[in-house]
């Protein structure tokens, strides 16, 4: 039983994701074209909503079987898979993972497939910076016994840019977790979740300005 375990996002939280699917929009137009792009956001869009998470090579299927006879659509995949994910993490997001780290152990807590969100963490180092502490589910907020398990502790931090999960968080555990709001990425600046959502315990501009917090403030 540990006294604190810290729990972190992956995605607008650590790691720029914003910045990725900006980037990817780009590399699409650039080189398939506007339509070609379009379509593939539609699909992926209205694969997230259905599945929950976002599904980036479940969206370059579908629109594969729409395209079969394009073979330059295989190198999709490629460019995904091969991006540097490690230049978008987010300014001290590694730091921050150390500066916490002596105060308790570091999982990853986050949403994704079982291919590309695997292959991103792994790609932006993220996986060896916490050590193998790594869990993905399809809604994490549904898992929490499954973290309770693996990760017994006395109280949890968890640090995430969306509300949605931090209120579920909050209404499972209560003063059991203390709720951390890194107001990074589009989630974050939403403004019918800022009105609606519970606000989270601690709130920042960026991820490395938990550099700045001690411990007592984080588990209190």
């Amino acid at each position: 039983m540990n006294d604190v375990v810290f729990l972190f996002d992956v995605d607008n939280t650590l790691l720029d994701n914003d910045h990725i699917q900006g980037d990817l929009s780009q590399h699409l137009s650039t080189n398939y074209g506007q339509l070609a792009r379009d379509r593939y956001f539609a699909l992926f869009e209205d694969l997230r909503g259905r599945l929950g998470y976002a599904d980036y090579l479940g969206a370059l299927q579908l629109y594969r079987l729409e395209d079969l006879h394009n073979p330059k659509i295989l190198r999709i995949a490629n460019w995904l898979a091969d991006y540097p994910f490690a230049d978008r993490l987010y300014p001290r997001a590694l730091d921050v993972v150390r500066h916490v780290s002596n105060w308790g152990p570091t999982v990853i807590l986050s949403d994704g497939d079982a291919a590309f969100q695997p292959r991103k963490i792994e790609r932006s180092g993220l996986w060896q910076a916490f050590a193998d502490n790594v869990l993905i589910y399809v809604h994490k907020e549904q898992a929490l016994d499954d973290v309770e398990r693996l990760y017994p502790a006395r109280h949890y931090v968890m640090i995430d840019d969306k509300l949605r999960i931090l209120e579920a968080l909050k209404a499972q555990w209560g003063e059991r977790v203390t709720t951390v709001f890194p107001r990074q990425g589009h989630y974050a600046s939403d403004p019918q979740e800022l009105r609606t959502r519970r606000p989270a315990d601690i709130a920042i501009d960026a991820i490395g300005d938990l550099l700045s917090l001690d411990r007592q403030t984080l588990i209190n």
